[in-house]
């Protein structure tokens, strides 16, 4: 069996036990000509770690020894470069810096977490180093200095590697809005944070370092540093590191077959590559459209960890450790106008664009935030919530929705908006759980009239359109445990507007029914009626009304092609609903079904 090494950011520990390990050495070179120091963003849980990890080991003097072992059958180790085991390596790992209490307390763990790592830095280079280090418990700073200051003298040069450096920082900013105050204490004028930068700074310039990466999650922070450190260069967006964390198509493939080929379901190559695609791929770390799309590693290394104890998938595609991931988008949600942001995000058909991504947050334009979409899109694409997902015909940027597991985080954010009471979410529960295996709206609907609707604000009746309809619905019924979830997906170069399609493994239990929504919407105006006559209203009488019939009508007859492809790809055509639903303002829904279509057993190719 393969060894993922899902949670595993130690690279010798890769190395050493057999655990995959997705060569990444080729770009150590390129990285050593893009620039003596580096910042390099990606979203979390992307392997930032690992590739610290990984340089740390290859530039350590005092891994000579284990060079061959640890690198020999990579590409760097046929190939080394001429600073191979060549420098003193120092790491931090700010993701360990505490962000609660007053700006003493969180200076207090800075200098803790600086001289601890100090203090095993002084031991493990303890042979090589001519002078003492004096570590300061009251200055991690001074005990940086001190350090730098041995290597020097001691006839060598610092490597140093700060991994998540803006973690602890963007705590403080993101989720202690109200106390501004501890964040700019961190950064502004002799802050802890810019003083720190301020001696790394200087002793790349005194030649005493030789070498700074950088990796984190957001540029806030550093454009709050640009007078004390003005000299790292962001390589985030280029081409040549789009896959330096992540996992391209072309390195999954070859381990879905290897665990096919184990659990003797290599028929199934096609289906569970694209259940993985839907979910786990997607992103884009440069404008280059010619760089290929990249799946969340380890995401990725989740399912295929279970799939091969198990031989099927696990039964939810989202791991619990990527679920904090849901506050980003509640912190972007809960902001002034964040609601619209996100209602614009989910409407495939019109696409979120901007010119450039904005990396000139500073603490002077955190306000904008609130009310600038730029800032407020370019942090959700930071986050990894957002992608670069291509380039529109005047050169602007399209930003989207990398995958469904993103997608879901959107629309549970969205259902928890709307009702955020326990009880009516668990009605909710149960309505959508009686729709999967019934197919039956009249339960759904009911609570989408009588409590769901009820979130929804005057603003939105002006707004309001078949979007609006299709994430009410959406949101409501977004379950990954039981389905394939998308909307506008290409059906023969048609769009429905949400599919359901029972997930691969899940195919088993006959209960879970497949499904097809089409939907439109007429407000009050088109059917020149008030919202208190509609609730008057039978739903026969709704029905018969003109503008309803033809609404309806139409849907239909988009229904019938969608059901015609989905019939002969999946041969189940009883399991297949295709629904017609009309929604009267944001007062009254009506359905319709089209009946089952006979299919050609003929055509049958075999679901997992």
């Amino acid at each position: 069996m393969l060894q993922f090494p899902y949670g595993i950011s130690h690279f010798p520990t890769l190395r050493n036990e057999g655990f995959v390990y997705l060569d990444r050495t080729p770009s150590i070179p390129v990285l050593e000509q893009a620039g003596k120091q580096l910042l390099f963003l990606r979203p979390r849980r992307f392997g930032k770690s690992l590739l610290v990890s990984t340089l740390a080991h290859y530039y350590d003097i005092n891994q000579t020894a284990q060079f061959a072992a640890l690198f020999g059958d990579l590409a760097i180790g046929q190939n080394p470069t001429a600073e191979k085991n060549k420098y003193m390596v120092l790491q931090w790992d700010f993701s360990q810096i505490s962000s609660l209490g007053t700006i003493e307390h969180i200076k207090q763990s800075l200098f803790a977490h600086l001289n601890e790592y100090i203090k095993t830095f002084a031991h493990y280079y303890a042979s090589l180093l001519k002078v003492s280090i004096t570590i300061n418990p009251n200055d991690g700073i001074a005990s940086f200095q001190a350090l730098i200051n041995a290597v020097k003298e001691s006839g060598y040069q610092l490597y140093l590697l700060i991994d998540e450096y803006d973690n602890f920082a963007n705590e403080v900013l993101m989720y202690n809005q109200g106390d501004k105050a501890r964040y700019l204490a961190l950064l502004e004028g002799e802050g802890i944070l810019k003083t720190l930068f301020k001696v790394i700074k200087a002793g790349a310039a005194q030649g005493k370092i030789a070498r700074v990466f950088i990796t984190g999650v957001s540029p806030v922070i550093m454009s709050d540093m640009t007078s004390g450190y003005n000299v790292a260069k962001n390589i985030s967006l280029d081409p040549r590191f789009n896959q330096l964390c992540g996992i391209t198509t072309a390195e999954l493939e070859p381990l879905v077959r290897k665990v096919l080929e184990d659990c003797k379901k290599t028929l199934f190559l096609t289906p569970i590559l694209d259940t993985m695609r839907q979910f786990y791929n997607g992103y884009r770390f440069s404008y280059s459209l010619q760089q290929p799309l990249i799946y969340n590693p380890i995401l990725s290394f989740y399912f295929l960890d279970y799939y091969q104890l198990h031989c099927t998938a696990p039964h939810t595609m989202l791991d619990a450790n990527l679920a904090m991931d849901a506050g980003r988008i509640r912190y972007i949600a809960n902001l002034e106008g964040g609601r619209e942001v996100i209602d614009s995000i989910i409407d495939e058909q019109n696409p979120v664009e901007l010119d450039t991504l904005a990396d000139d947050f500073g603490v002077e334009n955190i306000g904008r935030i609130k009310q600038d979409k730029r800032y407020m899109l370019s942090l959700m694409y930071y986050f990894g919530i957002l992608t670069l997902g291509g380039i529109a015909s005047d050169g602007s940027l399209i930003l989207t929705i990398p995958n469904l597991v993103v997608r879901g985080l959107y629309l549970e954010q969205l259902k928890k908006q709307a009702l955020p009471d326990s009880p009516s979410t668990e009605k909710a529960y149960q309505v959508a759980k009686q729709f999967y295996r019934t197919g039956d709206l009249a339960a759904l609907v009911d609570f989408m009239e009588h409590k769901y609707f009820k979130v929804f604000s005057n603003r939105d009746y002006r707004w309001g359109n078949e979007l609006t309809i299709k994430t009410a619905f959406a949101s409501l019924l977004y379950n990954d445990l039981y389905y394939v979830m998308d909307s506008e997906t290409a059906l023969e170069r048609r769009y429905s507007d949400l599919i359901m399609i029972v997930r691969s493994n899940m195919r088993q239990y006959p209960d879970l029914q497949d499904f097809v929504l089409e939907f439109k919407y007429l407000s009050l105006e088109d059917l020149k009626l008030t919202g208190t006559e509609l609730k008057n209203k039978t739903t026969t009488e709704l029905k018969a009304l003109p503008q309803v019939q033809m609404a309806l009508q139409g849907a239909l007859e988009q229904l019938e092609h969608y059901q015609q492809v989905l019939t002969e790809k999946y041969q189940e055509p009883k399991r297949l609903h295709c629904l017609a639903i009309v929604s009267l303002g944001f007062e009254r829904l009506v359905w319709c079904k089209l009946a089952a279509q006979e299919v050609r057993l003929s055509n049958y190719k075999g679901i997992q």
